[in-house]
């Protein structure tokens, strides 16, 4: 499935719209928390190359991982200077070298990355596609089973015996592996589904996953916080691939697949965004920022409008930081 599915855009742009309205803390937070990061990682799952070599790595390297270190450089300079001397940074002294350490090694919570938590997510991802090539390259099939299984299950354990975070969240692009997998299995059975079956697939999803979605706490993938494991695999697949599935079926606005394509500066820029407009309101006289839930909503909406002109300039003069290192 090597050509862009306009769908499947608008499934990743409801996904960072998502993402970005749960991390203005609404009512709805948990259940978003619940499938909208499995969501990104099944979708990289479907993109997957038939036959990953050490081409494909580098090239993911420089599509992902040179554009974390550039803008959570950007992002870290921004915080040394102004960000960690206003606000909760500020009372709380965060250590700068803690932070600088942050933006190599990607975790750690606010005490290494209050710079920007969710840039934790490019390193993971990258990790995830890297551990599914090394897998796919095995020749026996109950061994790459076994391997890809075992990942997983490591992934679940590690959080229960330590609280030490890995690097680049290792374990976290572990327990990845279901969603990338299952992405990677279904890629050639959701573009071809009729209507009719698809009108049954997403009532299936549906009454799976709100059955069972507010039976388990709140996830948080970067603290690797689980709740019941089962039910984070099944919520999580099963809100995926109905985002996907009503992609396939509504016709949605044509600015989400806009969103789709360029994740990367909207993961990056959704907290400063947010800075400016309070920033915005401190100079109207507002100080304290009580949002309530239409507000929260609407600060989303807002954000992103913030946003896109950067994503404008940067894909016409700086094209790698959104991802795209080979477009000229």
């Amino acid at each position: 499935m090597g050509n862009r599915l306009i769908w499947v855009d608008q499934a990743k742009g409801i996904g960072i719209f998502l993402m970005i309205y749960a991390h203005n803390f609404p009512i709805t937070e948990a259940y978003i928390y619940s499938f909208h990061m499995p969501l990104f990682f099944l979708i990289s799952g479907m993109f997957h190359p038939s036959q990953s070599n050490k081409q494909s790595i580098i090239h993911r390297f420089k599509a992902i991982i040179i554009p974390y270190f550039i803008w959570s450089s950007f992002l870290y300079l921004f915080w040394f200077f102004l960000g960690r001397h206003y606000g909760d940074s500020a009372l709380k002294l965060y250590d700068p070298i803690k932070n600088f350490i942050g933006i190599f090694y990607a975790q750690g919570d606010v005490q290494f990355m209050n710079w920007g938590i969710p840039m934790w997510f490019l390193p993971c991802i990258f990790l995830t596609f890297v551990f599914y090539s090394i897998i796919q390259k095995i020749q026996n099939v109950y061994l790459k089973y076994f391997i890809l299984i075992s990942l997983i299950i490591f992934g679940f354990i590690y959080p229960r015996i330590s609280d030490f975070h890995l690097p680049w969240s290792i374990d976290i692009a572990c327990v990845s592996l279901v969603f990338y997998k299952t992405g990677n299995i279904i890629k050639n059975t959701l573009p071809v589904l009729l209507n009719k079956k698809l009108k049954g697939f997403i009532f299936l999803l549906a009454a799976i996953h709100f059955s069972l979605v507010f039976f388990n706490s709140k996830i948080d993938m970067y603290r690797s916080i689980y709740g019941n494991e089962i039910l984070f695999i099944i919520n999580g697949l099963s809100g995926s691939i109905l985002v996907l599935l009503l992609c396939k079926l509504i016709k949605f606005p044509k600015i989400l697949s806009y969103l789709g394509k360029h994740t990367i500066p909207l993961l990056a820029l959704q907290a400063r965004a947010l800075t400016v407009i309070k920033f915005c309101l401190v100079l109207a006289g507002i100080t304290v920022f009580n949002f309530n839930e239409p507000t929260k909503f609407f600060l989303t909406f807002l954000q992103i409008l913030l946003i896109i002109p950067v994503i404008i300039f940067i894909n016409k003069y700086a094209p790698l930081l959104d991802g795209k290192p080979n477009k000229k």
